[in-house]
């Protein structure tokens, strides 16, 4: 796994709304910081990554790099209960024909 992968995910997943504008730019310059594609390995790590919200739009960010690896990340079913990125990385496999 590539450093700057390594780097983004330990720290931890993406912060709220409510995080401060360093934290938000920190983690922004981080995740552009990881060249695309991702690899298979990257990619499900980075799913750990999701916050609980979209966190000004840099969990959008996160979800198109995850996509950028080999596709399904996830290729089963999270759940109702799972984290809102993890539902719709999988619904968007599931739209894109890529699960049945």
């Amino acid at each position: 796994m590539r450093p700057e992968v390594q780097t983004f995910i330990a720290d931890g997943p993406l912060p709220d709304e409510d995080a401060t504008e360093e934290e938000l730019e920190r983690r922004d310059e981080q995740l552009r910081a990881i060249g695309r594609p991702v690899t298979g390995e990257e990619a499900k790590a980075l799913v750990s990554c999701f916050g609980p919200d979209d966190c000004y739009g840099i969990a959008w960010s996160l979800l198109h790099l995850i996509e950028t690896g080999p596709n399904p990340v996830l290729a089963s079913d999270p759940g109702p209960d799972a984290n809102e990125w993890h539902q719709r990385l999988y619904l968007r496999a599931v739209n894109g024909g890529l699960i049945p």
